[in-house]
């Protein structure tokens, strides 16, 4: 059986001693260069706009070959308007995570309505209870024009003040009503039943300061637990924590759960340095 003809293609340009190069096979630049193109658009825009959110985020990109993360991704996005209506029709082929040091996560997105900019939305946290999100509304994401600067005052403004409202509120449902979610100028700590100390963040360079004084993130409800299994250093850190917060403009409460019995105050207390003891006369 013959095999049917190839297209003849032109031949390659002529080398300096005369002879014909291999023949040029015809390509398409907009189909070899849209998706490199797409991708590090998505990239470049991500870094730009992580850079300019308050706080500190930083971005990272999942290109298509990325099947299992982008499903986990696409599962764990929090919209029930604009960008799930988006998801519905054009299944996640690639994304821009940006995440900031207390575990919020934004998504960015490409954007399907022949406009230019992107689409980006809130990111759930990881393995909370179905009953944290109960009553809380859905901090829906928004679109973006193709200008990451002008972008992050409207992500600010908008989308990352309904997030981080959310975020606190889940993270409250979490435990139960014991912990009182804190503000960005105000940094709620919360005593529990076990002597620990409980604290739902709202600021990076609160987390930091919480972080260096021993304070460590549970991975599940991203609250934040300084132990009391040494009260002493417990109190330290207490003590050193309110002004390097105070520098910051940002105040503390520290209080104890609604119907909960209160620890004792020697857990906030330091000890007393004992002096010089007298010996007991023993009578005969």
């Amino acid at each position: 059986m013959r095999l049917p003809a190839t297209a003849a293609h032109p031949p390659g340009p002529a080398a300096p001693d005369g002879r014909r190069t291999a023949p040029l096979t015809p390509t398409s630049p907009k189909d070899t260069m849209h998706d490199h193109d797409t991708s590090k658009r998505l990239a470049s825009y991500a870094d730009v706009l992580a850079g300019e959110l308050p706080d500190s985020w930083t971005s990272s990109h999942l290109p298509a070959d990325a099947k299992d993360d982008l499903a986990e991704l696409a599962d764990r996005i929090w919209d029930l308007d604009l960008v799930a209506a988006s998801l519905a029709e054009h299944p996640l082929q690639q994304a821009a995570v940006l995440s900031r040091q207390d575990g919020a996560q934004l998504v960015l997105l490409d954007r399907h309505d022949e406009r230019d900019g992107f689409l980006i939305a809130a990111v759930a946290p990881h393995a909370l209870p179905d009953e944290a999100f109960r009553g809380v509304p859905e901090p829906n994401g928004i679109a973006l024009a193709d200008d990451p600067f002008l972008s992050a005052e409207q992500v600010t403004g908008d989308l990352l003040a309904r997030y981080d409202a959310a975020l606190a509120q889940v993270r409250h449902n979490a435990l139960g009503g014991g912990i009182q979610p804190s503000q960005p100028d105000r940094v709620v700590l919360t005593w529990q039943p076990d002597g620990s100390i409980a604290t739902a963040t709202a600021d990076d360079r609160a987390t930091a300061v919480l972080m260096a004084h021993g304070f460590v993130q549970d991975p599940q409800s991203g609250i934040y637990r300084l132990s009391g299994d040494d009260t002493q250093a417990q109190a330290r850190a207490l003590r050193e924590i309110g002004p390097r917060l105070d520098a910051l403009g940002i105040g503390t409460a520290l209080q104890h759960p609604a119907g909960r019995t209160a620890p004792t105050t020697a857990a906030s207390v330091p000890p007393v340095p004992a002096g010089p003891r007298t010996p007991a006369t023993r009578s005969r």
